[in-house]
């Protein structure tokens, strides 16, 4: 499309499942006046927002986990309804948006490269293959392919799944045997993640030891890769590695900030992310930064928000007028920042299986700071008992500061205010 100085609609857009960054993306969209259709599953962890619905310009309801059935429904709406684009809503089906784009002619990431930013043993060959510094790994398949690998990479080890998310069955291990218990955990785990069950295709790697951070950025039009900022993750304790919290921007020296910056920017051209956004987890470790993983679409947990609020750009709408050729400075990517710290704090209540009742939500909300607090579960619902996974989160505050240490002190006293009493445990933890 040719470039715009305006908002006026560009076109029609497609959503691959308005999930995670992929509701952030939606909203913007429709606040741009653009026309939106959604494909979607429509059920479970897939059901499209109510509030949503009446507002786009299509609904397909459709398996999106069945490329084949995908395919056949889109070429049948853009026959009938052009599409301008599409976009995944979320890392899961960055592949299915890849190929639905080329299919249709339209611009997108290379089918040829697409799984090297969604298959984490193919992004660590791609990776490695560019000489980048990273763990020791091996990808295994079965229970006898364990006892090789863990020989290979050392102990301590992580087991994590290929291609789940939400820090889903990541487990660090320190023998052979708690190395086949965590193997045994995730093939005998019936969840459904977004409707995925677990392949038993798995990565073994070499622990990486240090502070866990995430780059956010965008591959701007002509290659450029541009940092938006760089995130703190506040992980719960291990041998797991939930994510609790994150906090724009990450409190790194000159030197470290630098050294993250340019290895990010080697890792995008190592899995060829050649437009759009890019959400890249690392760890610094005392050999430099060494990625954990790489994903080519929004980031979640509201991430984007605190980018917003921080740097003052909308990576939602930088996506949408790059791709659409819209002038991003009429689509509103930019904005006035409006503090130098913000965070998101998410509320658990380990070892509980049921809420009960919920006290605190409300003297939360008054608190200086909170710009919003929201719990989603309900007095009988159940809870997740452990900290293991996104299954843990049953809420969140997002919170502003003026710097990090007043961001620190509102997220402690948050954490303590909100309190989701469970039948198994009648004091439960914010």
């Amino acid at each position: 499309m040719t470039a715009s100085t305006t908002t006026e609609p560009a076109g029609r857009i497609l959503v691959v499942e308005a999930v995670s960054g992929g509701v952030l993306l939606t909203d913007a969209a429709l606040e741009l006046g653009l026309r939106v259709v959604v494909a979607s599953a429509d059920r479970d962890d897939r059901t499209v927002p109510d509030r949503l619905r009446d507002r786009l310009d299509a609904l397909v309801t459709v398996e999106t986990n069945d490329l084949d059935a995908l395919t056949a429904r889109v070429r049948d709406l853009h026959a009938r309804l052009p599409l301008s684009a599409v976009f995944p809503g979320c890392d899961v089906y960055v592949p299915a948006a890849a190929h639905l784009a080329a299919g249709l002619g339209l611009t997108g990431l290379d089918v040829r490269t697409v799984d090297r930013v969604r298959d984490k043993a193919r992004m660590r060959e791609a990776v490695a293959a560019a000489g980048l510094h990273g763990p020791r790994f091996v990808e295994v398949d079965t229970a006898a392919g364990l006892r090789a690998a863990g020989e290979h990479t050392g102990f301590p080890c992580v087991l994590k799944p290929v291609d789940q998310s939400g820090s889903l069955h990541v487990t660090k291990v320190h023998d052979q045997r708690g190395l086949a218990a965590a193997y045994d955990r995730l093939t005998g785990d019936p969840l459904l993640d977004l409707g995925r069950p677990m392949d038993g295709r798995v990565l073994v790697e070499e622990y990486l030891a240090g502070p866990e951070y995430s780059v956010e950025g965008h591959v701007r039009r002509g290659g450029r890769t541009a940092v938006l900022a760089v995130t703190e993750k506040i992980l719960g304790p291990e041998p797991h590695f939930a994510e609790l919290g994150h906090v724009v921007p990450a409190a790194l020296p000159d030197t470290a900030a630098a050294a993250v910056e340019e290895y990010v920017h080697a890792v995008v051209a190592a899995v060829g992310i050649t437009a759009g956004p890019f959400h890249c987890e690392l760890r610094l470790t005392a050999a430099g930064p060494a990625l954990v993983e790489i994903g080519a679409r929004l980031p979640g947990d509201r991430i984007p928000d605190l980018v917003r609020l921080v740097r003052g750009v909308s990576m939602p709408r930088l996506w949408l007028a790059e791709h659409l050729g819209l002038d991003p400075d009429a689509a509103g990517a930019r904005t006035r920042p409006v503090a130098p710290c913000a965070g998101i704090h998410f509320f658990t209540a380990p070892g509980g299986t049921r809420c009960t009742h919920v006290t605190g939500l409300d003297e939360a909300r008054r608190t200086p700071g909170v710009r919003e607090a929201v719990l989603d579960v309900r007095p009988g619902d159940p809870v997740h008992p452990g900290l293991d996974d996104f299954r843990c989160r049953l809420g969140h505050a997002l919170l502003t500061a003026d710097s990090p240490a007043e961001l620190a002190a509102v997220r402690r006293r948050v954490a303590r205010t909100v309190r989701i009493h469970t039948h198994a445990e009648e004091h439960a933890h914010g």
